[in-house]
């Protein structure tokens, strides 16, 4: 595929793509014929926006000069208005839970594909380790799914990410000191900085997300209750995430990298959009935030004098993002990393830590009734009604601990005597690391 560099277009002027309402509310995709990995760009960029306009915001808060912020509210604006279209592809008949597995497919899919591009271990090893927390998630929410609505959750994610338990949600609950990572380096690879930034915005959008509709889940407690707890271990996982960003970038050069990567990800879509309608969507925004990269550019220059190249030294886009199956690459983190879990700035085996690690004393805090964890109580319930739980795999689960389908373990990934040994991170050198899997495969039953 040939390169594509956003600073060697000429950009049209912000104000000539102010959108009137019409243009604002475009048809919403067809929630039983689109692709899953359409709805997942739907989410993934509807976050995308959020966090570019929430970082404007919070910049315009910190800056005292009226004429910069004049000029971030003209470019927050046309945020705004892209962020309201892309949310309005959401079709009205598309429950909430519904919504939810597609939020979590990208979860999986998103961090898996990043995953197997990075380099940088410490984000590497920040991606697998959530990773397998959200996939779990797939798992619980499919559950509800299945047992509350009748819908079957293998349709929604079309058979390309399977629906099966890794680290249990309840053993993600951690000391809130064990949720920071080491930030990377301003000179770290384009392609890392990238990353965390694509991650901390979908991972962000998640949060935001459970948090506004926990309330609003009219089906049962058991879902409000589940939304809940699991907001919380989003709550981490932003944490996590935004712990890696450059805290030595000024305000402007994180201004330029926030569009430099909208346009990065507007790119992907486009070149892997399925739907044309919705493809045209995505090559609009692309020349939007072009205008908007320029703008950041020029702001750069003007206020710190600055070229661009000083914060992104090339300007073509590396590998493009690409969701797609990574089942064989999930089922290898859940069978090495399961039994890992997070002690301040490193990812560990479980076996490692103190018998007095605040991790304990927080997991009996917060689940001291295992009864009345949501996340395990769904499972109970509908193993109650049908005899098992609800799964989709290629085949029995990576380890044995989690191939019982008539008991949700609690144990794994909580209580070191029922958490395989075998864990692994990787371990080189930070920038070396070549271990990444690059291994796909299709959707097959067994």
């Amino acid at each position: 595929m040939q390169s594509f560099n956003p600073f060697d277009e000429k950009p049209i002027p912000v104000e000539r793509w102010f959108m009137d309402w019409n243009t604002l509310y475009p048809r919403p995709y067809n929630k039983d014929t689109a692709n899953p990995y359409t709805k997942c760009r739907v989410i993934l960029m509807n976050g995308t926006e959020f966090e570019a306009q929430w970082f404007s915001r919070n910049f315009s808060r910190h800056c005292g000069d009226n004429e910069l912020r004049r000029r971030l509210a003209v470019m927050r604006r046309s945020e705004q208005q892209q962020q309201k279209r892309i949310s309005a592809l959401k079709p009205r008949n598309e429950s909430i839970l519904e919504h939810t597995i597609s939020y979590e497919q990208l979860a999986v899919d998103l961090t898996a594909v990043l995953a197997k591009q990075e380099t940088d271990c410490n984000v590497k090893n920040a991606l697998n380790f959530a990773l397998l927390e959200d996939f779990d998630h797939l798992y619980r929410y499919s559950d509800l799914l299945d047992y509350e609505y009748g819908i079957c959750p293998e349709r929604l994610v079309g058979g390309y990410t399977e629906i099966t338990p890794a680290r249990p949600t309840i053993s993600h609950h951690r000391y809130p000191t064990d949720s920071i990572f080491c930030s990377v380096c301003g000179n770290a690879p384009l392609q890392t900085k990238l990353n965390v930034n694509i991650i901390t915005a979908a991972e962000q959008q998640t949060m935001n997300y459970y948090m506004n509709v926990a309330n609003l889940y009219d089906r049962s407690e058991l879902g409000r209750r589940m939304y809940q707890e699991i907001g919380m271990i989003e709550e981490e996982h932003v944490s996590q995430y935004e712990s890696l960003l450059d805290t030595d970038a000024t305000w402007l050069e994180n201004l330029l990298l926030h569009q430099y990567t909208e346009c990065y990800l507007y790119y992907s879509c486009m070149q892997t959009e399925c739907d044309q309608t919705i493809r045209g969507i995505w090559e609009q925004c692309l020349v939007q935030e072009i205008a908007h990269l320029h703008m950041a550019k020029d702001l750069l220059w003007e206020y710190e004098k600055k070229d661009w190249r000083q914060v992104i030294p090339r300007g073509d886009f590396p590998q493009i993002i690409n969701l797609r199956p990574n089942i064989e690459y999930v089922r290898e983190i859940i069978r090495t990393t399961t039994g890992n879990t997070q002690k301040k700035e490193n990812v560990v085996p479980l076996l490692q830590l103190a018998p007095d690690d605040k991790f304990f004393w927080y997991q009996e805090t917060v689940n001291c009734d295992t009864g009345s964890v949501a996340s395990h109580r769904v499972i109970c319930q509908r193993i109650a009604r049908r005899g098992s739980d609800y799964r989709y795999e290629i085949a029995p689960s990576p380890l044995c601990e989690l191939r019982d389908r008539r008991c949700d373990n609690t144990q794994l990934g909580r209580e070191t005597a029922a958490t395989p040994a075998s864990a692994q991170v990787c371990g080189a050198t930070r920038g070396e690391c070549k271990c990444a899997m690059n291994t796909e495969c299709g959707p097959v039953m067994y």
